[in-house]
């Protein structure tokens, strides 16, 4: 099946074409055996709520039983493959309109462009300035229920992959292959659910009725043995980089969640031993120049360095990304906004900016380091409350395409130079800094730096900050080392002290509330909370 199969899966989340109606029987299987006792469709739980609630509203035509049985769907291989193709559906969203809010923005590596004429941005701000209402354990941020939504939508349907694909026979590679993809995905959706909220609840199994919905909330050692469990029979079952159909999960994306779970845990030897079978491997390498690491909105893709990464195509298909343009400053013309883009019908953008690097970022860098001319660029503004004064933004993702609001470029959320890094991570902490030390700096020497010096342990976490920068690690690199109260409230201070420093206007300042919540973990989102006795 070629990546653009896989890409199709856009015809499966809304309905239309030939895949839409397969997916129709999917989505429609836990409502199913509760059909006749409701009167309304559209049910705000863990699952089908989630399913229902990222679909367009043809799904809420209700068609014959007899035709959304799964036993009628899940009956070949080809269901399958069409099965899992719609479980990566959601991680497009997560990744062009969440997760970049809920981590980057909830660092001090990104802050947003302030602009006082316009004020629908509240509940981003509260991201950025840790200032998210929340009452007895939830929160009404819209973003925070987003994100959980489209986990648990992801979840979802690969738990109805796994339920029933030992039941139907076909090749048994073929069904090793979609197998762990579906338990890379359930094990990646569940990472990130317990890195945001510690504690949710964990659904193994499809939801066949309304009473199902509602679970208790697992603790954090019950998810992170899950997600162990998960990924470790992922990588046994998923092909290597160079059998995978580029794109789909891989026996070494398997290992590199796994890696990362193991060090979450500081369990530093299991995440050396499944690290070194992904260097050992042989399937990546780092690619010479920095800047020629990401994506291009029509090339470049799942290359050398890509361990794993979240596929987007420029066009009409639905299949697109855009989060380059909500990462821009504000008020923007369309001349400035063209020079960075290269679209021939560029249009203006008001509001206000998102994920801006902030000055903390930007002194982060070491002189000489090649990844900050690559990573940010700048952009002088006309217009906007802070006229004739230059912007920051990310360049990492700014790629020319033809399209306005429209690209193709890919997310990368596993890179081989990450890999490296928590190698040399796993190897310090067990008091293997000689070697440690050699992998770091295979990653330095790539961005034009020396060797490392002085404490190792800080600069492996200095070089995971600008080597990763804008790739939504740091506010997750800060809750796992201990240090994110310490540091977020120092960052906080220093924009309360020189708001202007921050990009905010020269008669603005930070709200009152501005840093008065600072914990590690997002409260859970309280739509949710209203369905459940649990929450």
């Amino acid at each position: 099946m070629a990546w653009s199969k896989l890409l199709n899966i856009h015809s499966l989340s809304t309905g239309e074409g030939a895949g839409g109606e397969a997916l129709q029987k999917i989505v429609f299987i836990d409502i199913l055996n509760f059909r006749n006792r409701m009167k309304k469709l559209i049910l705000y739980t863990l699952f089908t709520g989630t399913l229902l609630t990222s679909c367009k509203d043809d799904f809420l035509t209700i068609v014959p039983e007899t035709q959304l049985s799964s036993a009628i769907f899940f009956t070949k291989e080809a269901d399958f493959q069409q099965a899992v193709n719609a479980a990566y559906v959601p991680l497009r969203t997560i990744f062009n309109d969440r997760a970049w809010l809920l981590s980057e923005m909830h660092s001090d590596n990104t802050y947003y462009a302030r602009n006082p004429l316009f004020g629908a941005t509240e509940q981003q701000e509260d991201l950025a300035d840790f200032a998210l209402p929340t009452a007895n354990g939830v929160t009404s941020n819209t973003h925070v229920l987003n994100q959980y939504r489209q986990d648990y939508l992801l979840i979802s349907r690969a738990n109805q992959v796994l339920a029933t694909i030992d039941n139907v026979d076909f090749a048994a590679e073929s069904k090793n292959n979609l197998k762990g993809q579906a338990l890379f995905l359930r094990a990646f959706a569940y990472f990130e659910l317990v890195r945001y909220f510690q504690k949710v609840p964990l659904h193994l199994t499809p939801v066949a009725n309304r009473e199902e919905a509602a679970l208790p909330l697992a603790s954090e050692e019950e998810l992170y043995n899950q997600i162990i469990k998960d990924a470790t029979e992922a990588a046994t079952l998923l092909l290597p980089k160079s059998k995978q159909e580029a794109g789909r999960a891989t026996s070494g994306a398997a290992r590199t969640l796994l890696a990362n779970v193991y060090i979450v845990q500081k369990k530093w030897a299991e995440a050396e031993t499944v690290l070194r079978e992904v260097v050992n491997s042989n399937e990546y390498a780092l690619i010479p120049n920095y800047a020629d690491v990401f994506s291009t909105s029509t090339g470049n893709k799942n290359n050398k360095e890509s361990v794993f990464e979240v596929q987007f195509l420029e066009g009409s298909a639905g299949l697109n990304g855009n989060f380059i343009y909500q990462f821009m400053p504000r008020d923007i013309t369309a001349a400035e906004l063209g020079a960075i883009t290269g679209v021939s019908n560029p249009q203006p953008l008001s509001g206000e900016g998102n994920n801006i690097p902030t000055p903390d970022i930007i002194a982060a860098y070491e002189p000489g380091d090649t990844r900050k001319e690559a990573s940010i660029g700048y952009v002088t503004l006309s217009g906007g409350p802070r006229a004739k004064e230059a912007y920051p933004y990310i360049k990492k993702y700014a790629k020319t395409h033809a399209l306005f609001n429209n690209t193709g470029t890919n997310w990368p959320v596993y890179r081989y130079s990450e890999v490296l890094l928590f190698l040399a991570e796993a190897l310090n902490e067990q008091g293997k800094s000689g070697e440690a030390a050699t992998f770091l700096n295979q990653v330095r020497t790539r961005a034009g730096l020396g060797e490392a010096t002085g404490d190792l342990w800080e600069a492996i976490y200095q070089e995971r900050r600008v080597e990763l920068a804008f790739e939504n690690k740091r506010w997750f690199d800060l809750v796992r080392t201990g240090r994110a109260i310490e540091t977020i409230t120092a960052y906080g201070s220093r924009i309360k002290a020189n708001p202007q420093a921050y990009y905010y206007p020269n008669d603005r300042s930070p709200r009152g509330h501005a840093f008065s919540n600072i914990t590690l973990y997002y409260p859970l989102p309280a739509d949710e909370a209203a369905l459940s006795p649990y929450f």
